[in-house]
């Protein structure tokens, strides 16, 4: 059994795990887009993302403040074990109805912050760590429509930075990024 969602993850799923895979120890301090964050602590915060979001998908709480540290022997494989638990989390029709009991938003939307944040983040790691790095065209436009939909309130909320003028040469993907914010032209140099 499948949904869209579980499609859509199920294609930027290794896309991501490729991109952890080649991330070396030795790269952790360097910067991401995210101002905030350096490699080790996108790195961690992508792990919390693919494990909560396997338990929002069963509608049952998830713990966004354990800061456990999931770079510990065979932290790559682990996390594309946790990735294709997220697919799979994702399948089952029923997580796509009714509401988020923890965040109130429609499990459907739920659905799409998911593969936002999992394709966002790998953009952000590969661009930190000089990686290439490209998302199918069906997840691109899941991301513009969520933007269309959510761009606002996640602004409101922090989640998203205000929006970035894009190069004209800009990809689709980079485009979507400038969206929520991020310099679709950032290096770490």
């Amino acid at each position: 059994m499948t949904t869209k969602t579980s499609e859509l993850l199920a294609d930027a799923a290794p896309r991501a795990v490729a991109v952890v895979r080649a991330i070396s120890d030795d790269q952790f301090d360097l910067p991401t887009p995210c101002a905030d964050y350096t490699v080790r602590d996108l790195l961690g915060h992508l792990f919390q993302v693919v494990v909560n979001f396997q338990a929002m998908a069963a509608r049952e709480s998830a713990d966004w403040a354990d800061k456990t540290d999931q770079l510990t022997d065979g932290w790559r494989d682990r996390f594309a074990a946790e990735t294709e638990r997220l697919v799979a989390a994702w399948a089952d029709p029923a997580a796509l109805e009714g509401v988020s009991p923890g965040m109130g938003l429609p499990q459907e939307t739920i659905g799409d912050m998911a593969l936002i944040d999992l394709t966002v983040h790998a953009w952000d790691l590969a661009r930190a760590t000089g990686q290439p790095y490209e998302a199918a065209p069906a997840v691109i436009a899941t991301l513009d429509a969520f933007m269309d939909r959510m761009g606002e309130m996640g602004q409101q909320q922090g989640a998203f930075a205000a929006p970035v003028t894009a190069p004209p040469n800009a990809t689709d993907l980079e485009r979507a990024v400038a969206r929520m914010g991020r310099n679709p032209t950032w290096s770490p140099n």
